[in-house]
């Protein structure tokens, strides 16, 4: 499987920003990726005053990245968007997967809110405006078992450890990762979850300043069973493409039963 991992800078302007998405995702099917994974809410990332309307799944968002799968025959992981929640103070924080054909192929709601609070440095709580999801997702993108999660997410080791015994091989991390914690955090992070769960793991992150006073960290990237990191975006907007070895990922778990060896 080819993997692409796109980086961009999503601000105020939905317009702008899901053509910037539309662009990225065409530069990644040229590169001849079998999946497109983009950021946390690729659409809109800027003062709350301005947010899109919340959509159900069948919305203009769907049918944005619908349209792109179809249009390139390629899967896509749409980041997230605000979904349409289960009352009218919350949405869902929702990442949608389109199959080649444009087909909604699975549905993940972000799990774990990202309430925090850092004197001087910043104070937000998701969960003032988004309810939490609790299914975990694992979806079949071309015979590979693909786990799915949302930034915050990647804090919480049991949701992987879940979806690596539910079968997946790779783990998807769309994200908006803060600067302040990301430049410590962020790395480390995503290469535990892929030697703690001897799966592959893709995170596509926001990148830069978006309104008001948000820096994301970006460094999206692509990481082996391992821990390797096999590819890794630049601090600007672009995609970055890798290919994912099974069979590699086989001999892991092999030669280093972990997975199979634990005991809780």
């Amino acid at each position: 499987m080819r993997v692409a991992v796109c980086q961009l800078n999503a601000r105020d302007d939905r317009k702008a920003n899901l053509a910037a998405a539309g662009e990225l995702i065409g530069r990644a099917a040229a590169a001849g990726a079998d999946l497109a994974i983009l950021p946390e809410y690729v659409d809109y990332l800027g003062p709350s005053r301005g947010l899109p309307t919340p959509e159900p799944t069948d919305g203009e968002f769907a049918e944005f990245f619908s349209a792109a799968a179809r249009q390139h025959g390629m899967w896509v992981l749409a980041g997230s968007f605000h979904e349409t929640g289960p009352d009218e103070e919350h949405t869902y924080n929702t990442s949608l997967v389109f199959d080649r054909g444009g087909a909604l192929a699975a549905t993940y709601r972000k799990i774990h809110l990202y309430d925090v609070q850092i004197p001087g440095r910043v104070s937000y709580l998701e969960s003032r405006n988004v309810a939490a999801g609790t299914e975990p997702v694992v979806v079949d993108v071309d015979g590979v078992p693909v786990g799915l999660s949302i930034c915050y997410d990647l804090r919480f080791p049991e949701l992987y450890r879940q979806l690596a015994v539910d079968g997946a091989q790779l783990l998807v991390v769309p994200a908006a990762f803060m600067m302040h914690t990301g430049r410590d955090h962020w790395e480390v992070l995503l290469r535990a979850r892929a030697i703690e769960n001897q799966c592959y793991v893709a995170a596509a992150g926001q990148i830069g300043d978006h309104d008001p006073g948000r820096t994301c960290f970006g460094r999206s990237m692509v990481i082996d069973p391992w821990g390797t990191v096999l590819g890794q975006a630049p601090d600007t907007v672009g995609v970055v493409v890798v290919d994912l070895d099974f069979e590699r990922l086989r001999e892991i778990r092999t030669e280093l039963p972990s997975l199979a060896n634990r005991r809780l």
